[in-house]
């Protein structure tokens, strides 16, 4: 016995050759993967067999094994785009790059903005199979419509190509990690045509890292092009923007990511009503991935006993978003102004478990399409027949100007209740503003018709038996008689003000301009509003004119009466003779009469 093989004939590292042939490394990591997962190793693995049960049938036993199941993919990372035609709302920017490589025009770097979910980097990846690849012979140049089938586009879309190479700027945000950039860049690609980084939220990168980047940005060799992508292009040095080609992505419209879901469901064998995708379009708010998301949720979401068919009431179930029926309800009582139905209906969706600010916002979107429709003459938006009919019809009888000034409403009303401490009451407030500033006569209109009045003139008032009795004083009540009714109302003191000192410019019903002596230096603006207010029971407008304008004041007028009867009196043939024959006599007025009114003595300067 020694150390030696027992086949003399044979060297000692060929002593295993006639056996059978030992697993690869693929199998080795393969049975790994399977131990650690529980699943039974298939044949030529090389790991130990699970004993079989006692009792159990050979036949069974030699049953084919099932294949591991996959993990599952989710709908956005499983129909990522991996051509140009699968890249939906980017028409424009496909056209110049198939025009770029058609002519050879392709730039050295490229800058991808837009919100988020609309294929930034999905781009960007597809510019890269477009350049490398070399079509199923081998002999393939850049194209707008990579082959797919080729070593380089293959090994692009599953991540693993030694030339394409995409980095995080939210991760590596530092000079350093752009020094290695700038250092790769001198060395030629290993397989491929073009040497490709694509750089995702390029905005991340710190000041230093833009600045260290620039030259390299401006003059790369020509077998390196980046690719930039990023959500919030303004944070970007305009150093960067003005050495990259940049293409802003679009928002997808809705009407494109419902039949884009529609075809995914095809695909997966899934039943989706069209009001569905349709809420879950509007909800993705111009995404594709914010799309796939919500509609991988709602896939999930179904219930089983519908055969998994996915229905408008469960999604809207799972966003939290209010009926359609329900929506309408609620702006008709807003139109209409029936206050306590539209509490009952805000009670109703709340206790359905409708947030308080998706259902301010459906009333902010049927309030939006109303007004579009109203202003473009054509059919308003809607899934449904019923409710194309019904915004129809509201387009046709609300005024534009209070579709207008219903928007505003809403929307202050949406800012209380998002940051109200109570959406729900803030909703209720909100609403109910809306529905009593909804039943107001338009101010524009109002201004028109007080123009034409003003225009017209003051309307006469009515004689005879027609006239009504009034207490209050209208354009035709002249200024005496109303200080005479104050002064009887027992304001004595605000009637010798307005008797003394007020030149009227002008009095209309709730209006008063004057003007005053400038001896008169004291502000009774204040105490003629008060006054009147409180005799007419009326807000009355008194502004007072500069220069001493206006007629005469009461005193005035009085005192000017005086003296016309004085100078009258001097002018009878009889007083005439009498001064004539008694030079030194003088005129005394009868005061031997009781005054009507306790006169009260002002100052001039009061």
């Amino acid at each position: 016995m020694g150390d030696s093989p027992d086949n003399p004939d044979g060297l000692p590292w060929e002593s295993g050759a006639e056996e059978a042939d030992a697993p690869s490394a693929a199998e080795l990591e393969e049975a790994g993967q399977e131990s650690i997962f529980g699943v039974t190793p298939t044949s030529g693995t090389g790991a130990q067999p699970v004993p079989e049960p006692a009792g159990a049938d050979r036949a069974d036993s030699e049953a084919p094994k099932a294949a591991p199941a996959q993990p599952y993919r989710v709908l956005a990372r499983k129909y990522r785009p991996q051509t140009f035609a699968e890249l939906i709302g980017q028409e424009a920017m496909v056209r110049t790059l198939a025009n770029a490589i058609a002519r050879d025009r392709l730039a050295h770097a490229f800058l991808m903005t837009g919100v988020r979910g609309v294929g930034k980097t999905s781009t960007a990846r597809l510019i890269a199979k477009a350049l490398n690849c070399i079509g199923p012979d081998g002999q393939g140049g850049p194209t707008i419509s990579p082959c797919g089938e080729c070593e380089p586009c293959r090994a692009i879309a599953e991540g693993r190509h030694i030339d394409v190479i995409e980095m995080d700027a939210a991760s590596h945000t530092g000079v350093d990690d752009v020094r290695e950039i700038i250092e790769a860049v001198r060395y030629a690609a290993v397989s491929a045509r073009y040497k490709i980084y694509i750089i995702d939220e390029v905005h991340m990168l710190s000041r230093n890292a833009f600045n260290a980047l620039l030259k390299t940005l401006e003059e790369p060799p020509a077998h390196v092009k980046l690719l930039f992508a990023t959500t919030e292009v303004e944070k970007l040095p305009v150093t960067v923007l003005s050495r990259t080609q940049r293409f802003d992505l679009r928002r997808i419209p809705v009407e494109l990511l419902e039949s884009h879901f529609a075809e995914i469901c095809r695909k997966e064998g899934v039943e989706a009503d069209a009001e569905a995708l349709h809420i879950v379009a509007n909800a993705a708010e111009g995404s594709v991935r914010d799309g796939l998301s919500i509609l991988d949720q709602a896939i999930a979401h179904a219930d089983l006993d519908t055969e998994g068919r996915v229905t408008a009431e469960r999604v809207r179930d799972m966003l939290g978003l209010a009926d359609k029926g329900a929506q309408r309800r609620l702006f008709a009582h807003m139109l209409e102004g029936e206050g306590k139905a539209l509490l009952d209906a805000i009670d109703e969706q709340y206790a359905l478990g409708v947030e308080p600010l998706a259902l301010m916002r459906a009333q902010m979107d049927l309030a939006h399409r109303i007004t579009v429709a109203q202003v473009s003459g054509g059919e308003p938006e809607g899934v449904s027949p019923d409710e194309r009919g019904e915004l129809a019809g509201w387009a046709s009888r609300v005024p534009v100007a209070q579709m207008h000034r219903l928007w505003q409403l809403l929307l202050k009303g949406h800012e209380e209740v998002r940051v109200a401490p109570d959406p729900l009451v803030a909703l209720r407030m909100a609403l109910l503003r809306t529905l009593h500033a909804g039943q107001m006569p338009d101010p524009g209109k109002l201004a028109k018709k007080i123009e034409a009045l003003a225009e017209a003139g003051p309307v006469p008032a009515p004689t005879g038996s027609d006239a009504a009795p009034t207490d209050t004083p209208r354009a035709s009540l002249d200024w005496e008689r109303l200080v005479e009714a104050i002064d009887a109302s027992g304001l004595m003191q605000e009637a010798s003000i307005m008797r003394l000192q007020v030149r009227v410019v002008e009095l209309e019903d709730g209006v008063l301009r004057y003007g005053r002596d400038t001896k008169f230096s004291d502000d009774i603006a204040p105490v003629l509003k008060e006054t009147l207010h409180r005799h007419t029971g009326r807000r009355w407008t008194v502004e007072e004119l500069s220069g001493g304008v206006g007629r005469p004041s009461l005193v005035e007028v009085q005192q000017a009466e005086r003296e016309a009867a004085a100078a009258a009196t001097r002018a009878h043939p009889l007083v005439k003779a009498a001064f004539d024959a008694f030079p030194d006599a003088e005129l005394i007025e009868d005061g031997g009469a009781p005054p009507e009114r306790r006169e009260i003595p002002w100052s001039r300067k009061a």
